[in-house]
């Protein structure tokens, strides 16, 4: 019995990448559908009345996703010139997960520091993790909006929560991970172009 093994060679894994890039989709809060292209225009739209109200942008994920927000918080810092805080700074989540539970966390986070007008990006491949949607209800509780990136099912719970949900269609971390990085680094480039000194 052979077993069949995955073709993870750059080249095939490149073409994977890119026909499911054509393939994400972006919804609206009233579940409206729009190609990326039109849905990352959106985004854009909300950088740029929230760097015009200097209103701040959060960005949390949970393992990868967190190096993810990371790497985009530097992205809209430096190059977009906007005010973007991750919230999983390690004495802050460990004090909070400690004494109030991992999944209470980023909410608590978020009750705390943002303020009506402010944008969360909330990154999770599954889309199931209850952290991340307990920090999207704070941050619509706080009258900010939720920009949501996910993979896996189509149904997934984070899906639900934004007033845009960006889904990329694959179960595969690698792929799902890298395209959530590709996607918040276009948006940064796209937005810090005219911000260029």
């Amino acid at each position: 019995m052979t077993s069949l093994k995955k073709d993870l060679t750059l080249a095939k894994r490149a073409a994977e990448f890119s026909k499911i890039l054509t393939e994400t989709v972006v919804t609206s809060g009233t579940a409206e559908t729009c190609e990326l292209e039109a849905g990352m225009s959106a985004v854009c739209d909300k950088l740029g009345r929230l760097k015009a109200a200097n209103q701040k942008l959060y960005i949390v994920g949970n393992g990868g996703s967190a190096g993810v927000a990371s790497h985009a918080c530097i992205d809209f810092l430096n190059v977009a010139k906007i005010s973007a805080f991750t919230l999983h700074e390690a004495s802050s989540l460990t004090c909070l997960a400690n004494d109030y539970g991992y999944e209470n966390a980023y909410a608590l986070y978020v009750k705390q520091v943002a303020q009506a007008g402010d944008l969360l990006i909330a990154i999770s491949s599954s889309g199931n993790s209850a952290n991340i949607h307990r920090a999207c209800e704070a941050m619509k509780e706080k009258g900010g909006e939720v920009v949501t990136l996910s993979g896996f099912e189509v149904d997934n719970g984070l899906r639900q929560q934004g007033n845009l949900n960006i889904w990329v269609p694959s179960s595969d971390y690698g792929i799902v991970e890298i395209a959530h990085q590709f996607i918040l680094h276009n948006l940064s480039d796209r937005f810090g172009a005219g911000f260029e000194e």
